[in-house]
């Protein structure tokens, strides 16, 4: 059986094949948002940094604590939902994907002052704040 490490490596590449994969992962999540508004940024097409900036409605400190981890969705939680989803982004894998082979920094508007901050590098939590 291999490490868990090198099993979640190999799934992320299933998921995130290429940089346009990412940015994929990205809009739906703003639209999902309700962005009106949405900034992408690419370095070096992608291979470097891919950064989307967005006018959505930003994510609650638990729901940003946990959206990297795998399986996170709060979109799907019986067989049955799967049948009404309505939204471009549910499956809960590819934030997680992202972040196990990659720096994944998101910043969340707060509802009614600062925002909040996760980092996450490699599939590891390295900072997060509230």
């Amino acid at each position: 059986m291999l490490p868990e490490a090198v099993a979640r490596s190999i799934a992320a590449g299933e998921v995130i094949e290429r940089p346009h994969s990412v940015v994929r992962e990205l809009l739906d999540n703003s639209i999902d948002a309700g962005a009106t508004n949405i900034r992408v940024e690419l370095e070096r097409g992608g291979l470097e940094r891919v950064r989307v900036v967005d006018d959505g409605v930003g994510m609650a400190p638990d729901d940003l604590r946990i959206c990297w981890k795998p399986h996170a969705t709060s979109k799907v939680r019986s067989q049955e939902d799967l049948e009404h989803v309505a939204t471009l982004g549910f499956r809960g894998e590819a934030l997680s994907s992202i972040a196990q082979v990659a720096r994944l920094e998101i910043r969340a508007a707060g509802a009614h002052g600062p925002g909040h901050r996760l980092l996450v590098e490699t599939g590891e939590e390295r900072e997060f704040s509230a």
